[in-house]
């Protein structure tokens, strides 16, 4: 499990990079996104992925690794507006942002190596397309629980299933980079 953990620094380094330097070049815009507008990014993101998967032909050059960074990078700022509240205008430093970033990270990381125990790398069998609808069904779980107001009777919260979103997106790049 040390090269899981490994993998996952390596890939979640990639993610936090391109995500400090749009920090740089937009700020905070991102901040006054409500969760809903968020959930639709990252829909939009594992949409592209299953219909790249599914068709050969492309007509914009990016594939499925940079829409799995973007999957896990917005899912990193919902989870950042869960703990935080929506604000109604950029209110983050770069320093401040990253810093959450991490955070958010190393919370999602610690739930990965408790489940990835439990499960013993079962993971490592699942197909990139299977994680990809995998993160679909979690995309449609969080629709239903924003639409039920955030309430839900046994289920998850929304942020268990962000955080399931990230860990199955990093699955998703370390079986492609492999």
């Amino acid at each position: 499990m040390q090269q899981t953990s490994e993998q996952y620094d390596a890939v979640i380094q990639t993610c936090r990079e391109l995500f400090s330097k749009k920090m740089k070049d937009y700020g905070a815009a991102w901040r006054i996104l409500r969760l809903p507008s968020l959930t639709d990014q990252i829909f939009i993101k594992a949409q592209r992925i299953r219909s790249l998967q599914e068709n050969p032909v492309r007509k914009v050059d990016e594939g499925e690794r940079s829409e799995f960074i973007g999957i896990i990078n917005y899912a990193i700022m919902a989870l950042i507006q869960l703990e935080k509240g929506v604000a109604d205008e950029p209110d983050l430093s770069v320093d401040e942002a990253v810093r959450l970033y991490d955070e958010q990270v190393a919370v999602t990381k610690a739930l990965m190596e408790k489940k990835n125990h439990d499960y013993g790398e079962a993971w490592r069998d699942i197909r990139v397309s299977s994680l990809t609808d995998l993160i679909l069904q979690k995309l449609l779980r969080v629709k239903q629980i924003e639409d039920n107001k955030g309430k839900t009777l046994v289920s998850e919260g929304i942020d268990a299933n962000y955080q399931d979103m990230v860990n199955y997106s990093i699955f998703a790049m370390i079986h492609l980079d492999s």
